[in-house]
């Protein structure tokens, strides 16, 4: 029931290097609770479910036939994610999964159709966008204090070492990863999505300089928004030696600013023509991650708590993840076919 004040229970598929960033977000939050774990690696099942002492099943079927949930979520391969939601949604439960939500808008428009036709909910995480520097833009824009947007830069220099990639069979393929764009950078281009809004066109190149992987490990795009605003994206995999920056950059008739750190964690420049007492946060916004996950995964578990508990919005729900997903396969496709691409994309 809405008002029902009881611990939602979760059972999570993939126990891999996102997993637990999503258990401890879980460990944070009143309302919600780890209840089952699934991996079609056993071990790594049975090593997470001993040490959270819960159920641990070697597929998300035999989780979802024996164990009580409210909730799945989908921390596997992202070319997994439409089936293992599909999966959850058809047994009644609601879905949270983890970026990209798909990589397909085929796959994407599978999860939205499923979760609707079962009464569930389809949460995408973007935890970036609940970091604090990034709230405070978000708000800028909202109150028009920039006036009119002329351009946005979005940086990601970042390093995956080609262990990353040999760790997991499946990282780096067009069939279950995609590269830069669509794993790594997949939270910085929704962020300049949400911020900047629809895209009109884009143009891009991508290449596999060095990494000995299907996709891109390099790569830059231009995209003209709907508003003619110019947003400019450059991500690569291998600055050298350790991660270097994700960075947002956005100009505009009466602002500058810059949001900076390894992972938008840091104001690097804020400058407006008029004062807004947001301006006496800028200092204390600033947080020092342990990675570039960030500390947004706890604030997301609160949304989703609060959605199913009381009927809240979600922050990120299956169509507004999807916006994303749509931006990223547009850059796919105007680099491959060597001209500007226009949205909405045909699948």
């Amino acid at each position: 029931m809405a008002n029902e004040r009881r611990v939602l229970k979760a059972g999570l598929v993939g126990c891999g290097r996102i997993s637990k960033n999503h258990v401890d977000a879980m460990h944070k939050v009143q309302g919600i609770a780890l209840a089952a774990v699934a991996d079609v690696v056993p071990e790594r099942a049975k090593a997470l479910g001993e040490t959270q002492r819960i159920p641990w099943f070697d597929s998300l079927e035999a989780m979802l036939a024996s164990a009580e949930l409210d909730v799945v979520v989908v921390t596997t391969p992202s070319g997994l994610h439409p089936e293992h939601a599909v999966a959850a949604a058809k047994a009644g439960k609601h879905v949270i999964t983890e970026k990209p939500m798909a990589i397909s808008l085929a796959g994407a428009d599978a999860m939205i159709a499923a979760c609707e036709a079962a009464g569930t909910h389809l949460f995408v995480v973007k935890q970036n966008r609940l970091n604090a520097p990034i709230q405070l833009l978000k708000r800028a824009i909202d109150k028009g204090r920039f006036g009119r947007i002329f351009t946005a830069n979005c940086t990601v220099r970042w390093s995956r070492p080609q262990e990353y990639y040999d760790q997991a069979p499946w990282r780096g393929t067009w069939a279950y990863d995609g590269g830069a764009f669509l794993n790594q950078a997949s939270h910085y281009i929704d962020l300049m999505q949400w911020l900047l809004g629809d895209p009109a066109s884009v143009v891009a190149t991508t290449a596999t300089l060095d990494r000995k992987i299907e996709a891109e490990d390099t790569g830059a795009a231009i995209v003209t928004f709907k508003s003619r605003a110019i947003g400019v994206f450059e991500v690569t995999m291998l600055t050298y030696p350790k991660n270097l920056e994700g960075s947002i950059t956005i100009l505009g008739e009466f602002g500058t600013v810059r949001i900076g750190g390894t992972a938008v964690n840091r104001v690097e420049h804020w400058q407006f023509a008029e004062y807004d007492d947001d301006d006496k946060l800028v200092e204390q916004s600033a947080s020092n991650p342990p990675n570039v996950y960030g500390f947004g995964h706890e604030g997301y578990y609160r949304n989703v708590v609060s959605v199913l508990s009381h009927n809240g919005v979600p922050d990120t729900d299956g169509r507004e993840g999807r916006k994303s997903l749509e931006l990223v396969l547009g850059i796919y496709k105007a680099s491959r076919d060597g001209c500007a691409v226009h949205f909405p994309l045909s699948e």
